[in-house]
């Protein structure tokens, strides 16, 4: 089967859109999704009814920390602009859009594959995977071969031999990666709708477990008009400036 692996769409409408028409013409039989629908952007409402749409046609998804702080309220320690983004979100979502948030669940097991938003260690905790000593915990806390992982914004692949040796590198996008076995691996897509890499292009990957290949994609999308929303709406201005410079 071949998948989408999409991550941090962050309420990016038009980042979406593009990657999702990106992906149709990849022969994709099954989408993954691993959490942070909202916060940030524009179209938090049309980016959880496609990811619903999505799961009821049988997508896996998971929750992330922005959609947990939505369904939950800001907490008291929250900054200024989070807290003003959580609550501005809470007021475009419907009841049934939240308690959809509040239903996912943290991490995702299917076979050899783990799906989860931060990291295998403690998933609840948001813990970043920033580099090889975190890759490693998290692959060694499951049994699972592959890990795909959001909450970094920036693609990145790691690895782990049966003797414990770590290897991790930069992809480039489009070319076909085998993740053969027995080594263990972890895979960071990027987001698709807040890179910070450098490059503005929207990220996401396929893998098809059949062959064990995995591809990187960037899809440029049209970020002139998903950053005049978030200045529409009212939202912190750098985070209509961050989609241009993809930081």
């Amino acid at each position: 089967m071949k998948y989408a692996i999409l991550t941090d769409l962050h309420a990016n409408r038009e980042a979406v859109e593009a990657v999702l028409a990106h992906a149709a013409g990849q022969d994709v039989e099954r989408y993954a999704l691993l959490g942070d629908f909202v916060g940030y952007g524009a179209d938090p409402a049309w980016v959880v009814d496609r990811v619903r749409e999505l799961v009821r046609a049988g997508a896996v998804a998971v929750m992330g920390n922005h959609d947990q702080a939505v369904v939950r309220g800001p907490s008291p320690t929250m900054r200024p602009d989070p807290r003003y983004v959580v609550e501005w979100t809470r007021q475009q979502l419907g009841v049934d859009q939240i308690d959809f948030l509040a239903s996912l669940p943290l991490e995702r097991r299917e076979g050899e594959l783990l799906f989860v938003h931060a990291n295998a260690w403690a998933p609840a905790e948001w813990g970043y995977i920033q580099g090889r000593s975190e890759a490693v915990r998290s692959m060694g806390s499951t049994a699972a071969r592959i890990t795909f992982c959001g909450h970094m914004h920036e693609p990145q692949l790691y690895h782990l031999s049966t003797v414990g040796k770590a290897g991790d590198f930069t992809p480039t996008a489009g070319m076909p990666i085998p993740l053969l076995p027995p080594r263990q691996w972890l895979v960071i897509p990027g987001s698709a709708g807040q890179p910070r890499d450098g490059d503005p292009a929207a990220c996401y990957a396929t893998f098809d477990d059949a062959s064990a290949e995995l591809t990187y994609w960037r899809v440029p999308y049209d970020t002139e008009t998903a950053g005049a929303k978030i200045r529409a709406a009212e939202l912190p201005q750098r985070l209509a400036d961050r989609l241009a410079d993809g930081q």
